[in-house]
């Protein structure tokens, strides 16, 4: 079983950007449940606004944060200009190795990131694990059912 969105209801990936809220997982942008942070914009725009931030391999082409499109009736963002594939994890790998990036802010950055793929992971187990519970509680049940039964026939025989 896949965890979801409580407020979109999609499946949540590892790779989505997350917030816990009253104990339950929320796309932090339903939108754009695989872009970048408000952080992790903030930290491109003010330490990689003069250098290459991504890399698109279908086309070969290297890119500024503001060379990168964007579909604004689609919601994705961090587009290669030429074929419009996504890049944002392009984007967010050169974050997370950028040598302009302060290494205090660069492992903050990281570990936030891993949190939230932790939180993820472990509500996934939690979910699956939930799920085998509740099937052999259903299993349970039935196998119970199908004793009264054949003690109710028994007993209808018998008289």
């Amino acid at each position: 079983m896949q965890v979801r969105c409580s407020t979109c209801s999609r499946p949540i990936a590892v790779t989505d950007v997350v917030q816990s809220s009253g104990g339950s997982l929320s796309h932090l942008d339903c939108a754009r449940a695989h872009g970048l942070t408000p952080e992790e914009r903030a930290l491109l725009f003010v330490y990689c606004s003069n250098h290459l931030v991504a890399r698109c391999h279908s086309c070969g082409l290297d890119f500024h944060m503001t060379e990168l499109a964007a579909d604004p009736l689609g919601g994705a963002t961090n587009l290669c200009p030429r074929c419009r594939k996504d890049l944002t994890e392009s984007v967010r790998g050169h974050l997370y190795s950028c040598v302009t990036l302060p290494s205090e802010m660069k492992q903050r950055t990281q570990e936030v990131r891993e949190a939230a793929q932790l939180l993820i992971k472990r509500s996934q187990e939690l979910s699956d694990r939930s799920h085998v519970l509740f099937r052999e509680a259903e299993a349970h049940l039935f196998e119970r059912q199908q004793a009264l039964r054949l003690a109710m026939r028994r007993r209808a025989g018998n008289q």
